[in-house]
């Protein structure tokens, strides 16, 4: 059975620093590509940065380049998401979320991924 699961956010003020994590089970996260997206209320869900199969990464807002850095641990089965120089407009709900098994190619498109985490808050103080 998949599951994603995401944790590590939190309140933290701007300036600081939070790394996320995302601890999936039912398949290898080197096995198809993975990102995180981040929502606030009443907009849609924004791509962050993706993985794909083979390890390259790609950022796909111009706000957090340069501070936000998409990783995995192969061994731990875990997506990360390092977030440093934190801004208000960071708040939001963060997801992990990956597509089918085999599809290694990366998207900013929330439909190109299958499976969900319930999301992790992060909430940045001005």
């Amino acid at each position: 059975q998949v599951r994603v699961v995401e944790s590590g956010g939190g309140l933290v003020q701007a300036g600081g620093s939070l790394r996320l994590a995302c601890t999936v089970s039912g398949f290898a996260v080197d096995e198809r590509a993975m990102a995180w997206f981040r929502q606030t209320p009443g907009k849609e869900r924004e791509a962050v940065s993706f993985i794909t199969c083979s390890g390259s990464s790609t950022t796909a807002t111009m706000s957090v380049k340069g501070r936000f850095t998409i990783s995995r641990d192969n061994a731990k089965n875990t997506l990360y998401l390092q977030m440093n120089s934190l801004k208000s407009e960071d708040t939001a709900m963060y997801y992990c979320a990956a597509r089918l098994r085999n599809y290694c190619s990366g998207s900013f498109s929330p439909r190109a991924y299958n499976y969900w985490g319930q999301g992790t808050q992060v909430t940045v103080s001005s």
